[in-house]
């Protein structure tokens, strides 16, 4: 039934096709091998093979987009987060059958959307002007430091990987911005915080940095650094089809920041954050980006670093290590 279900959807309008449907996790893989699609709208309980090993096996054999589809997110919130930190893109509500125009199909049909402007079908990914600072300040030498990090595909278990290293007594605020949908932000920051010494919670409107508090946006809206340096939400520019921006709040970063600030780009699918980066860099704080070997999808990294925003490229497992030697001074 949720196959059929799926499939009337998708193909109601003649602007999808459906290729293939797999049996289980496994056969998911096989038919992956024969023909790539632009998108699979992957399960997460199924028989044989579960849709986090799968999606893991598929991101290293015939990488290509997943959606995951599911009856029951807040039940496998945990299997969420590591199916999106193995290579998925985004979660999404199974629809209902016969419940053709209701909002789980709008947004079904709407995540399908997105990710094919991501992937470059449909509207192309644009400048935005992002890049431009009208004043280029001196780099800090004291002052609060934070920390601004931005991840997509394979961002969960990279983040997590970072973090752990921090210690919890470190001086830095750290905002983490992940492309993920509202519903999961709230987990993905319980689920940080259990597994980390730091801190996580979800941010707030009008909330300041903090230090040695991780604060993760909580809605589809972008997050913004206001002229005082409290964080919010904005629905502009409405023409950006990731959610939340890396590049608007690194813009709004290196606009009004004033202390110290280390810009980070870790695994991720399409472009976001680069420009941001830039505007980082111009204003000579360091800036990392994810190498290719260690990313799950090299996409937002190689962006930075093309663009030249990247003033230093690592491996995920030494990041975190290198953000610990820049901050071990602020511990006397």
């Amino acid at each position: 039934m949720a196959v059929e279900t799926l499939r009337r959807i998708v193909t109601a309008d003649n602007r999808h096709e459906v290729v293939w449907v797999a049996e289980n996790g496994k056969h998911a893989i096989e038919c992956c091998v024969q023909q790539i699609p632009d998108l699979i709208l992957m399960d997460l309980v199924m028989p044989v093979m579960n849709g986090v090993e799968s999606t893991r096996r598929i991101m290293k054999l015939s990488p290509c987009p997943i959606l995951l589809v599911t009856a029951s997110v807040a039940g496998n919130s945990g299997l969420v987060f590591e199916a999106m930190g193995a290579g998925a893109l985004d979660v999404v509500v199974t629809p209902v059958l016969g419940a053709e125009k209701s909002s789980s199909v709008e947004e079904l049909l709407e995540k399908i959307d997105r990710i094919g402007k991501i992937i470059g079908i449909g509207v192309q990914p644009s400048s935005h002007g992002l890049i431009q600072q009208k004043e280029v300040r001196e780099p800090k030498e004291n002052g609060p430091f934070l920390i601004v990090i931005g991840s997509s595909t394979g961002g969960p278990q990279a983040l997590l990987k970072v973090l752990e290293t921090i210690p919890s007594h470190h001086s830095a605020a750290i905002v983490v911005v992940q492309h993920m949908d509202e519903q999961f932000t709230g987990g993905l920051a319980n689920w940080l915080d259990s597994q980390l010494d730091l801190s996580v919670r979800v941010m707030k409107e009008g909330d300041r940095p903090q230090p040695g508090v991780v604060l993760v946006p909580s809605t589809n809206n972008h997050v913004i650094m206001y002229p005082n340096k409290t964080f919010g939400y904005t629905v502009d520019p409405e023409d950006i089809f990731y959610h939340p921006s890396v590049d608007v709040f690194f813009n709004s970063v290196a606009r009004y920041w004033l202390g110290r600030c280390i810009g980070v780009i870790l695994t991720g699918m399409g472009n976001d954050g680069a420009e941001g980066m830039f505007a980082l860099h111009q204003q000579g704080y360091l800036t990392i980006a994810q190498d290719r070997e260690s990313s799950v999808v090299f996409g937002m990294p190689k962006a930075a670093i093309e663009l030249g925003a990247a003033q230093t490229i690592l491996p995920l497992e030494s990041i975190g290590p290198a953000i610990k030697n820049i901050l071990a001074p602020e511990r006397g």
